[in-house]
């Protein structure tokens, strides 16, 4: 009987002790760093008041982290000659950003605190902080990821959604990852900041027939249909730098950039839900926020898995 009621003990211990490990908190650094959160924001401020479009970068640095194998900063890992990580990626190659940023706030926090904040935590803090910069609305961030040893270049090519995915492949991408239609065009909202290249939108403004006419020509002056494929465009040509809901009513004009963005008002299910977000921003920026904190819920490290990178672009 002793025996039994200690080992039923112990596995209620470590059951419990499981739970609490798994659990984010927003108080996680506290006790342990309490300059992290105020590093960071300082850093990101510094960083989109210097460059504009970082902020949307930082956003969609998080949001690619999160995609592949959870939010775990595996897109920051280096490839190596022995090692391949998510770089290279099609979604990633030649168009994430904001690396050099992350490098930045990681060297300051270590100095405060060696060891103790993760890289992911940083990219989902900077994330926060980057939509606050723009004028959004802020979110409190749970905290406690740990970093992967590991990337997934495989995954980084089949599991974020493309510029030229249809309305149903989008819905797929994002029920996979847990998140409803609703939540998809939330997060779709973060298109209301940054920019795209012309490669991505090309086919869009020469091939489609959803789209303004005269948005259409004004994109043509600088994407030719040949050559320029890094020519950029504001995702939301009304108000590129300011984190607001313009563009769901550039999308009811039939001027969304991507034809991904145009997908969300096409005659399809999500139509109404662009319309709400169009009337009333309080509950767009109330639904994004929300959705951002699911968003960086997703299947993080913690307890003693992963590591604390000391070099957000290497295992240590």
């Amino acid at each position: 009987m002793n025996i039994s009621n200690i080992t039923v003990r112990f596995f209620l211990l470590f059951s419990l002790t499981g739970i609490v490990s798994a659990q984010l908190s927003a108080t996680f650094y506290g006790k342990t760093c309490p300059n992290a959160l105020s590093t960071i924001k300082t850093e990101v401020m510094s960083a989109v008041n210097s460059d504009r479009r970082m902020g949307a970068s930082l956003l969609r640095l998080h949001f690619h982290d999160c995609f592949v194998q959870g939010c775990d900063a595996s897109v920051l890992l280096d490839d190596t000659s022995s090692f391949t990580g998510e770089k290279s990626a099609g979604p990633n190659a030649n168009s994430l950003r904001g690396f050099d940023v992350i490098d930045t706030i990681k060297s300051k926090v270590e100095s405060l605190c060696p060891g103790v904040v993760s890289c992911a935590d940083i990219l989902t803090v900077a994330a926060r902080d980057s939509v606050v910069a723009l004028g959004g609305a802020s979110w409190t961030v749970p905290l406690g990821r740990r970093d992967s040893t590991t990337a997934s270049l495989s995954s980084a090519n089949s599991d974020l959604p493309g510029p030229s995915s249809s309305l149903s492949a989008l819905i797929s991408s994002f029920s996979n990852k847990g998140f409803t239609a609703k939540e998809l065009v939330a997060l779709s909202g973060s298109h209301t900041i940054g920019q795209a290249r012309c490669a991505t939108f090309r086919r869009r403004i020469y091939n489609d027939t959803n789209i303004d006419s005269s948005f259409a020509t004004s994109l043509q002056a600088n994407c030719p249909s040949v050559g320029g494929d890094s020519t950029l465009s504001p995702l939301d040509t009304t108000s590129p730098n300011t984190f607001d809901n313009a563009y769901f009513k550039n999308l009811q004009s039939k001027k969304g950039l991507l034809h991904s963005d145009q997908e969300l008002f096409n005659g399809g299910s999500t139509d109404s839900q662009v319309n709400a977000y169009s009337s009333n921003p309080a509950s767009f920026k109330a639904d994004f926020a929300n959705a951002m904190v699911k968003m960086g819920n997703l299947s993080p490290l913690t307890g003693s898995s992963g590591q604390i990178r000391t070099n957000c672009r290497k295992t240590n």
